[in-house]
């Protein structure tokens, strides 16, 4: 893709569902790309430097590492994440630690680090964040929370730091992917809530991001993420009726019946309905 040929390049969770993608097409672009992960490694003929990004002593020299490594930086892409259920109406445990350690305060830590020579190379840092941080969903709180954080951050960041670096987010809907496992265990899927939507479509996005000539600030992966935005931004009693009548006929089909977590919003909602 013209634009990234000798870009140097980072990528956090490059183990990951989008890393690994991401890593190849960079890969394939031309740019010098060193992702970083929990676990060291290779992901798709990239080099992956091992590093808990939610240990803040560990974060600085990972990141030195890498920028010695490549000579300098031009692209950070925040892309490490997690997921999980989480229920607004019960208190935050360790689910809801880890995914505000790992979705906002892993991304916070890492792009600090890497200031100092993005602003000297003129680079840009994008920030995977999702649909969810602009149209909630329920029984994912922590998620929404630290996505939608995440974005309170880059929009900070742009502020601070926009003259010289470019600062975009990408909103992905649902990809099939891991992190949505011990969702789906806790029988909570988000089948019949968002609809999937290939890797390829979120990659894409994400090099739009990074080569167009002026950082965008908000990136869509679809057709459909685009109108969703929108409507959140600019109509959110709407947006929330839509999120309430697709719940609620989820809950009458009994779709959440086998869901612990769920149980007091579907009797909540038997009662209101009789």
């Amino acid at each position: 893709m013209s634009g990234l040929a000798g870009r140097r390049a980072v990528v956090t969770g490059a183990h990951g569902t989008f890393g690994r993608q991401l890593c190849a097409a960079l890969h394939a672009a031309g740019a010098r790309v060193v992702g970083v992960d929990r676990y060291p490694g290779v992901a798709a003929g990239v080099p992956v430097l091992g590093c808990d990004l939610t240990d803040p002593a560990a974060v600085p020299p990972a990141v030195r590492a890498v920028v010695d490594r490549l000579g300098g930086l031009d692209l950070l892409v925040n892309n490490a994440g997690v997921g999980g259920p989480a229920p607004a109406e019960l208190p935050p445990d360790e689910t809801v630690r880890q995914q505000l350690e790992v979705n906002l305060l892993a991304a916070w830590r890492t792009t600090a680090a890497a200031l100092p020579d993005l602003v000297a190379a003129r680079g840009r840092v994008i920030f995977v964040a999702s649909r969810m941080a602009v149209l909630p969903l329920p029984l994912a709180a922590a998620y929404g929370v630290s996505k939608r954080a995440l974005v309170a951050y880059a929009d900070a960041l742009r502020h601070e730091v926009g003259t010289h670096v470019g600062v975009s987010v990408v909103y992905p809907s649902m990809v099939a992917s891991p992190i949505h496992d011990s969702t789906a265990e806790a029988g909570l899927s988000l089948g019949g809530v968002s609809r999937m939507e290939p890797v390829e479509g979120v990659v894409a996005a994400i090099l739009r991001a990074a080569t167009a000539r002026r950082a965008p600030r908000d990136v869509a992966t679809t057709a459909r993420g685009r109108l969703e935005m929108a409507l959140a931004r600019h109509a959110p009693a709407l947006a929330d009726r839509m999120v309430r009548r697709t719940v609620a006929g989820r809950i009458a089909a009994g779709d959440l019946d086998g869901a612990p977590l769920a149980a007091g919003m579907v009797r909540r909602h038997r009662d209101a309905t009789g």
